[in-house]
């Protein structure tokens, strides 16, 4: 059937494709919109799989925290280029998923895609974004944490985020500024060295393992001596990538332990996330 250009433009108003995409798929529907749209969707899905030998090295990453600051989370959706990250529509929907994922109380990533929003399911929204932009875009990242206090920082240009739990409501808020700062600023691995996971210890020794044996400096030693020094990279690294451990960034004469203590004598950062897309 023959398709009016006002039908084609009211197609492309409410799905944003292209004009020869959204003819096609009035042709192919018979010109029900309805049917039409989902048509443009789903060739959003063969261009999304197309596309998935591509980098989504791009993005927008988004904390946010619930109104009563017992719960926050942190939501990254990648594409390819700066320019598509920037845009009000492609911010907006990371802030819309964020905001559904907080009420909802979604675990994981798996659970924000089945959310909806704006009539969609998170999914589907990718997908629609696929077909509209031609870019490769996917929801790289979710995770939330739940604390007596929980904080968010979003580094200007949203290409870093990052929530940090507390065990007590801040009596000054910037407190917690400050530390979701370090983090965002610092990137350690965890909060104390009781929560370094075991296979990141395993790997930093056998590193320093690595780096002790060819030290020529060490040639011929005992490997008693060996380890030592190989375990004195270990706390090096712990001092380094250990957040209570770490030279608080606003003065390097404390540690953000000191820092804490210093402000709250009971304050403790009890979990952080932070996730930044690669440069």
């Amino acid at each position: 059937m023959a398709i009016s250009a006002t039908e084609v433009a009211k197609l492309r108003k409410m799905t944003g494709a292209g004009m020869m995409d959204c003819k096609k798929a009035l042709e192919e529907a018979n010109g029900d919109y309805e049917q039409a749209v989902s048509i443009i969707r789903k060739k959003g899905q063969l261009v999304a799989s197309k596309r998935a030998d591509r980098d989504a090295t791009e993005g927008c990453v988004i904390a946010k925290i619930s109104a009563d600051a017992a719960k926050g989370v942190v939501t990254a959706l990648c594409c390819e280029t700066d320019f598509v990250a920037k845009g009000a529509d492609f911010v907006k929907f990371v802030e819309d998923t964020a905001d559904a994922a907080l009420k909802s109380g979604a675990a994981d990533l798996e659970a924000v895609k089945q959310l909806t929003v704006n009539g969609l399911t998170v999914a589907e929204g990718v997908n629609e974004k696929v077909a509209v932009i031609g870019e490769k875009i996917e929801l790289a990242f979710f995770d939330a944490l739940e604390a007596a206090e929980v904080v968010a920082y979003i580094h200007p240009g949203n290409k870093l985020a990052c929530i940090v739990g507390f065990n007590k409501k801040l009596s000054n808020p910037q407190t917690g500024r400050d530390i979701a700062m370090q983090v965002a600023a610092m990137g350690p691995v965890a909060v104390d060295k009781e929560s370094v996971p075991a296979d990141v210890v395993a790997k930093e020794l056998d590193i320093a393992m690595d780096q002790a044996k060819n030290d020529p400096k060490l040639a011929g030693k005992p490997i008693e001596m060996i380890e030592k020094v190989a375990q004195g990279k270990l706390e090096k690294f712990f001092k380094e990538m250990i957040l209570i451990n770490q030279e608080f960034i606003k003065d390097n004469k404390m540690t953000v332990a000191e820092y804490l203590k210093q402000t709250d004598k009971d304050l403790k950062v009890t979990k952080f996330i932070r996730f930044s897309l690669a440069v």
